[in-house]
């Protein structure tokens, strides 16, 4: 798997990607609210997905370069999960508007249709690991492939 050529890479990268947000919307499904920004964390994976099935599917010869571009965006992703993470652990502190704290009501009234579901608080952990905690591992790995591919 280390000696793939740079197209089988950036279709590895889409299909581990494609798996992970899927988990993401069963744990969903399944009760498990996401918060403000594990709603952001799913975007490197919904513009990321559609572009690593682009570049695999045309192998364009400007592939490496798509991969060094991957490989920045991926541990983009991976920051941010661990900036995440962090909040979740009371490393830092969150965005006011989903850790608690002091409410401003400039903007009007809160929706209250909506179930509050707070950053700083894990909804789940896996071997210790919060599901932000797993983005920035998975990001983290998919950035490495990225660059692996790019530097083949």
């Amino acid at each position: 798997m280390l000696n793939m050529p740079p197209r089988a890479t950036s279709l590895l990268i889409a299909i581990i990607a494609f798996v992970i947000i899927a988990g993401a919307w069963i744990f969903e499904y399944y009760g498990y609210a996401p918060c403000e920004l594990c709603l952001l964390q799913r975007w490197p994976y919904y513009i990321g997905i559609p572009v690593a099935l682009v570049v695999a599917a045309w192998n364009p010869a400007w592939i490496r370069g798509a991969l060094w571009v991957m490989a920045i965006w991926w541990l983009g992703s991976a920051i941010f999960g661990a900036y995440h993470s962090g909040v979740e652990w009371g490393w830092w502190q969150g965005p006011v508007t989903c850790s608690g704290g002091d409410v401003n009501f400039g903007d009007g009234l809160p929706d209250l249709n909506k179930m509050a579901v707070r950053c700083n608080e894990a909804a789940l952990r896996i071997l210790g690991l919060s599901l932000a905690g797993w983005n920035a591992v998975v990001s983290l790995v998919l950035s490495l492939l990225a660059l692996r591919g790019a530097r083949r």
